[in-house]
């Protein structure tokens, strides 16, 4: 089940907002069993077989949490729980995202012919991380361990961040799985930040997803004009698909009283890969810094293991995203790029913001190629298309998709950038009008598309 289907829209987030609201109305503990429950569902809707590996985490994590409650004085015993901890959630993610990879490339090696494919389950990567976060934090004494199984349950399965994310870290809703508090005007925040992002997700992302793929799905003979407008629309694509999901994950949780960090901050309008990785999914990238880069030594040590240090954060960030040598690279690509950036400074490589930005962008869509391309091979054939393998002539394809797109294209470049500041400073008594009758009809186009189905693709559903 996803955000942008009919059968959520109109079907199970009426439902669950109606018993959550008013049958269960100030029930604390029967609206988290609810809401336990609900999401159990959400998951299974997609994922029937798999849920149970979802349910098997969180009763591992929640006796793993417990244990570290009760050796709370033992250090080493404290250490041993952390270890176990590890090992049996990146195990799980090895198998079931890895185990096959791995497998396949050890075959080239032995020259076998055996074959092991292990179907992925929706969202592994991401309920995986907050089951590390629940056990690490409860360590840590940033949140307290759950000695109800269904508090646990519900901060790994909650179904807004459960399929791509936020990464919710436990030390963020911790007193909010049985504190928080509900208000009409939190909700109406949900609300209106959920349509937001709806409207990202089936608005422009869908839409330039069409022109995406008509590039990367023909890449032979592919000429310049043709490569840059798919990676250009690719590079919106995914920026819109993920932010726009984030956007409906932060939303929904604001109905139900929960507040969940910001996960992107216009990172398009960066000047440096540096501050794009401050900007662009911004609960992956502290996450690994907290549980990862610091526990390693961050940069209070030698400059050569500072570099290792970065290294394995990047080469991890690029793992994370997928079992292929091409998230590999990527992720490589840009410990090479934040090491150059460290040593060099950015403001040495230009004082031009100008070219710090289209220094940033180019990088950006560069990892992209690889981000979308099925192998290395691939990547790297369009990437020379990019830059005239294939001639450089104006492909008549491009300039069709552009004419037929040029409104979603405008409008997506527009939305890249901060216009929602410029917006709040018009005069307060002119943006109490507009707002609402913008908000309306964002609604009535939304839900037509959503409605009217067609093309509905998640990025992030795969990792």
């Amino acid at each position: 089940m996803v955000f942008s289907s009919a059968i959520f829209l109109f079907g199970f987030l009426p439902f669950v907002l109606l018993i959550y609201y008013v049958v269960l109305k100030k029930k604390r503990k029967a609206q988290n069993v609810f809401l336990f429950l609900s999401s159990i569902i959400f998951y299974a809707w997609g994922e029937p077989v798999f849920v149970c590996i979802m349910l098997l985490s969180i009763l591992i994590n929640w006796i793993l949490g417990l244990l570290i409650d009760k050796y709370r004085n033992k250090i080493n015993a404290r250490r041993i729980v952390i270890a176990l901890t590890v090992i049996y959630n990146i195990s799980v993610l090895f198998i079931f995202k890895y185990l096959s990879f791995v497998w396949k490339n050890l075959n080239l090696i032995i020259k076998s012919d055996h074959v092991i494919n292990i179907a992925l389950p929706i969202g592994i990567s991401f309920f995986t991380f907050q089951c590390i976060s629940y056990v690490i934090d409860v360590y840590r004494g940033k949140g307290k361990a759950q000695k109800n199984i269904l508090n646990v349950g519900l901060y790994i399965a909650f179904f807004p961040q459960l399929i791509a994310g936020p990464i919710v870290r436990y030390e963020t809703i911790a007193e909010q799985i049985e504190g928080r508090t509900e208000s009409l005007d939190l909700f109406s925040q949900g609300v209106r930040r959920f349509v937001y992002g709806l409207g990202k997700k089936v608005v422009l992302a869908n839409s330039l997803a069409i022109i995406a793929e008509a590039a990367f799905d023909n890449t032979e003979g592919l000429e310049a004009s043709m490569a840059w407008l798919g990676i250009i629309a690719y590079t919106m694509q995914i920026f819109f698909d993920f932010s726009g999901y984030s956007d409906m994950a932060i939303g929904l949780g604001k109905m139900f009283g929960f507040n969940f960090n910001e996960n992107f901050n216009y990172p398009y309008i960066s000047k440096s890969i540096t501050e794009f990785w401050r900007r662009w999914h911004i609960s992956l990238g502290t996450w690994f810094r907290d549980y990862v880069y610091i526990p390693l030594g961050g940069n209070r040590v030698s400059k050569a293991r500072h570099i290792f240090n970065l290294f394995c954060v990047w080469s991890l960030t690029g793992i994370w995203h997928g079992a292929n040598w091409t998230f590999l690279l990527w992720g490589i690509m840009y410990f090479v790029l934040l090491v150059i950036e460290k040593e060099i400074g950015v403001e040495k490589i230009s004082k031009l913001k100008v070219f710090n930005h289209i220094y940033t962008l180019f990088f950006v869509m560069i990892g992209w190629v690889f981000f979308n391309s099925a192998g290395i091979k691939e990547a790297l054939s369009y990437i020379g298309s990019m830059f005239g393998r294939n001639g450089i002539d104006i492909n008549s394809s491009a300039l069709f998709l552009i004419k037929e797109n040029i409104i979603v294209l405008l409008l997506a470049v527009t939305l890249c950038m901060p216009v929602k500041n410029v917006f709040e400073k018009i005069n307060s008594k002119f943006r109490k009008i507009a707002e609402p009758v913008l908000f309306i009809i964002l609604m009535i186009v939304v839900f037509s598309y959503v409605v009217k189905g067609g093309y509905n693709p998640f990025i992030y559903f795969n990792f």
